[in-house]
Formats: C-alpha cells, structure tokens, sequence
C-alpha cells in the first residue's frame, strides 16, 4: 500500500473528514480515511449538538440513521447572577417537524459517520498518526505516518486533524494559539434516568432542551456554559478564554465544579453520576483567524481551518458542510485532471458564497472585545445588576414602579461606571455582533 497513489487522503475522521470523504467516494474516488484514533470519535470531543439540515446536505438518504440522542424543540439563554438568572427561551412544536437539530455523544455518531464513508468506499486506516506532509516543491503529494513503511500519496490531501492541526502548521497557515486566541472548554457526561430528565426539563418521548448560560458562573473571565438533554445522560460544561484562566489560576476541573453548585444547574443534575470528564480547546478568533483553504495539493477543513461560530458554538455544521464543499473542489480536480491551487480554489469560493463566511464575518469583532472589555464587566458585573434589576422589577413590596425602574436603570450604570461606559460598551457590542 506504500507505493499506491490514492485520488485523495483525508486526515482525521471527524464530521469534517467523513463528509469530505463519504462525498469523495460516492463520486468514485479513490480515498483513505486516515484516523489517529482507535475508532472515529475515540479522541474527538465537542458539545452535543447536531444540525439536520448540513447532514441532509452531505446524506440526503441515510441522516435520519444517525445514532443521535434527543431532537431538540427548545432552546434557552440563561444570564447567571451568584444565585439566579434572567432566562430567554423559545419552545416550538415546529422543530419536529422537520428536525432542527438534535444532541449527540460523538463516540457514536463519529462511527457511524464513518462507516458512511466506508460503505461509499473510502479505505479507513485507523490508530495512525500522520506526522507530516509529503512535498515536492510547493505541491502536497502525499502524507508521511507513524507507521513503518507507512507513506501515503494522493493527488490532494484533506487536512481535517482538528484544531491543534499538525499539518496545518506544517502548511505555515496554522500558528501556534495564543492564549487569547483560543478557550479551553471542560465537559462531563452525567448520568440521570430518563424520567428524571423528562421531568426536570418537561420533555415528553425523545424531544430535548439545550442551555447555553455566561455570567456568574465564569468566575468573572470571559466564557459561555452549556447544558444539553441526552436520552439518559446530560452534558454539562463550560469554556473560558486560556489567558484567563491563567491569570486567575483557575484549574478547570474547579471551575466546572463551581458551575454544578450554581442553583439553577444543581437542581437539574442533582442525582446524577459522572461517566465521563473531557477538555477541548476552541478556536475563538473568528474569520479574522481562518487561513487560506486551499493550495497545490491541499485543502484544510472544520476546526482545523478555525471555522467555528463561537458565538452561537456551532462547530459541527461548519464542519460537516466546510468538508462536503472540500470533496465538491477535489471532484471538479479529479474532472480536469489538475490539482493545483487554480482548481481547488472552487473550495474556497464555495465557502465564501456559503452561510459559514456571511456567519463569521458578522461576528468578527466579538474575538476583539473580548480582548479589549473588561472580563469582569461583562461576565460579572453587567450580569449581576441585570440579575438585581429583575429582581426590583418583579419584587411586589408597595414601591412605585417609576421608583424600581429608576433603580435598576442605575444598578445597569453602576456596573459599567457611568452612563458613558454603560453606552460605549452597548455601542461596541452591537458593532461587534454585526460585522
């Protein structure tokens, strides 16, 4: 197998790497499924979350098989104060019909997304590690692994190995993260019986409730937390910016714990059993950070070309469509017999007329305020006075409500240190949310 050359290799078996190459294969091209791991999922981690219609696009006839956990028919943001939250929800029977998205454990999922692959034909070589691109000149021919006599050569190489992506370093389109560059999440899976859980989130059958919560919680750095329904286990947890976390000297285990004894979580994983405990980094820069997709021999997908919506964690639906378009571009290589950065450019442009540019772009300025604000302002201070002026607002103790709504104005300024600071930051977080 050494000497054969390949149409293409894919290196990772993540949503990326299977849809580029379940989408390859199906087409007739020769592909391997390179995979570090022992199975696909064993080393990938992510939230929950999948996307119905990116997985419809890349299997219009086998996505209702995917071995999902619970189809999500409500949605909630939780603005934590020490001990409350100010909650926004939307809960509609619509989501059923068809899906929107589901949770999901990527220990199975991933499988069974590869095997996808498999059945189309992509030959899966797994427990191998790709240690670096083979090169002439400036084209990529192929990659070297871990394994002795263990080089592979293709025409194109689809580098999908996450986000630390060796090979993307290799390429030089792929910095060593600084620590405000990227967030380190903490996640566990906690096991709880299905009625139990039904019950706590007033879930009937296999519908399922995601919570995505910032504030208190964050020990005042900047950082969002998750909480999402799974048959009968939960996945609970949180990412915080890197430099932060050093600063604060912050072991993330204890902030995790910190976020259970929250009483708006602890009441809804009370009873449980932790089955597992995961760290992940994510790329928090945005379309600012996304390199080049494509070159001589090359394309590079999902995390490890930094295509995440950090803003709203969506991960998986860029990737899974960033690896279809990546298949699409090789297809249309395989078809003019040219492989060079002239074809495999379509990838890019597919990209860029795609929602995943038009989303990263409307966010770019969020990583930059982030690195400009006052963590403790927005994770913590704003957070509490909404908390407070909530509370005014609903307290019924013979107060005139011009008196409360007076209050709560002025808790919101003395947060952010006066009218200025409190319109300033207003005004760049609007900017920042909207390209």
């Amino acid at each position: 197998m050494a000497n054969e050359k390949f149409d293409a290799i894919v290196v990772g078996a993540g949503p990326a790497g299977s849809a580029a190459a379940y989408t390859m294969a199906k087409a007739g091209l020769s592909v391997v499924l390179l995979e570090r791991g022992e199975f696909p999922g064993a080393k990938n981690l992510f939230g929950g979350v999948l996307y119905r219609k990116q997985l419809e696009d890349v299997l219009p006839d086998q996505w209702h098989k995917a071995p999902v956990e619970r189809h999500i028919v409500e949605q909630r943001i939780w603005l934590m104060g020490k001990d409350s939250a100010v909650t926004f929800s939307h809960r509609n029977e619509a989501y059923k019909e068809p899906y929107n998205c589901w949770t999901a454990l990527r220990v199975k999922f991933d499988q069974w997304f590869a095997s996808q692959a498999e059945a189309a034909g992509a030959l899966p070589i797994y427990e191998t590690v790709a240690t670096e691109l083979i090169t002439e000149g400036d084209r990529v021919v192929g990659v070297r692994t871990d394994r002795e006599d263990g080089d592979l050569y293709a025409d194109v190489v689809v580098i999908a190995d996450g986000v630390n992506s060796l090979l993307g370093k290799q390429l030089g389109i792929h910095k060593e993260w600084q620590p405000d560059e990227v967030s380190l999440a903490v996640k566990e899976i906690i096991a709880l019986p299905k009625e139990k859980i039904q019950d706590r989130f007033n879930l009937e059958g296999d519908e399922g409730v995601t919570i995505e919560f910032m504030g208190e919680t964050s020990l005042g750095m900047a950082g969002m937390g998750f909480l999402y329904t799974n048959k009968d286990t939960l996945s609970l947890g949180i990412g915080v910016m890197v430099n932060h976390l050093k600063k604060k000297k912050i072991k993330p285990y204890e902030l995790l714990d910190h976020v259970k004894k929250h009483p708006m979580i602890r009441r809804l994983v009370e009873g449980g059993e932790t089955k597992e405990y995961s760290g992940h980094l994510i790329p928090e820069g945005g379309w600012n950070s996304v390199p080049p997709l494509s070159g001589n021999g090359w394309c590079i997908t999902g995390d490890a070309a930094q295509l995440v919506n950090f803003v709203h964690r969506e991960g998986s639906n860029l990737a899974m469509t960033s690896g279809r378009m990546a298949g699409e571009a090789v297809i249309e290589a395989k078809k003019r017999g040219d492989f060079s950065r002239e074809t495999l450019r379509l990838y890019d442009q597919k990209v860029a007329e795609s929602f995943i540019r038009k989303d990263l772009v409307k966010y770019k300025g969020m990583h930059q305020i982030l690195k400009e604000e006052d963590p403790e302002l927005l994770f913590t201070r704003l957070p509490q006075a909404v908390n407070r002026a909530a509370y005014e607002m609903f307290l019924v103790d013979g107060v005139p409500k011009g008196e409360k709504q007076k209050k709560a104005i002025q808790y919101l300024k003395q947060a952010a240190g006066g009218t200025w600071n409190l319109l300033k930051v207003g005004m760049k977080g609007w900017r920042a949310m909207n390209g």
